[in-house]
């Protein structure tokens, strides 16, 4: 009999908002282990975040740069700031994360991307972000945005699962 003990993936969390609480929550159910970073401290605490494992004060592009991100890990910019967006989407992009996502309308979306172009990032690249982050099932309340990006997380997951099966010309015997 053997007994397998894998750790669970990594959910990164940027933007200590009241979407990455409920997102925390939701990752928490999903398996994952919550990391919430801020580089505000004010926002960054215990209270607001029970669910996270992790609560880490610092600018996110920096955090991204300091941790071992492999392909299981999600990475979920909630910032609504540029000065913490763009440079933690960079920092995330030169990771292999399974999911890249960036809250905003669409509006700051488009924006965004081409902030994002300015520094060099190409369509492969600005492909690999979600955003605006979450399945459109329109979400409006903390709890269901944090419900509606957890679904694409899965959707994602199980889609990267479906290629790298396919690229080892592995058989799955679960559907989708």
């Amino acid at each position: 009999f053997v007994h397998a003990v894998t750790p669970r993936p990594e959910l990164y969390v940027f933007g200590a908002i009241d979407h990455a609480a409920a997102l925390a929550r939701v990752g928490r159910l999903l398996g994952y282990r919550v990391t919430v970073c801020d580089a505000r401290a004010a926002f960054v605490t215990r209270e607001r975040f029970p669910e996270a494992d992790e609560l880490v004060v610092e600018w996110p592009d920096a955090f991204i740069r300091s941790r071992q991100i492999d392909p299981s890990s999600v990475i979920c910019v909630l910032t609504h700031d540029e000065k913490f967006d763009v440079p933690a989407l960079l920092a995330a992009l030169e990771t292999p994360a399974v999911y890249v996502g960036a809250m905003g309308s669409k509006v700051t979306t488009s924006d965004r991307e081409e902030r994002l172009r300015a520094e060099g990032v190409d369509d492969a690249g600005l492909g690999r972000i979600h955003a605006p982050i979450g399945l459109a099932i329109g979400a409006r309340s903390p709890e269901e945005v944090a419900v509606a990006i957890g679904a694409e997380i899965v959707e994602a997951t199980a889609l990267a699962r479906r290629r790298a099966a396919a690229d080892t010309g592995a058989v799955s015997l679960l559907s989708a």
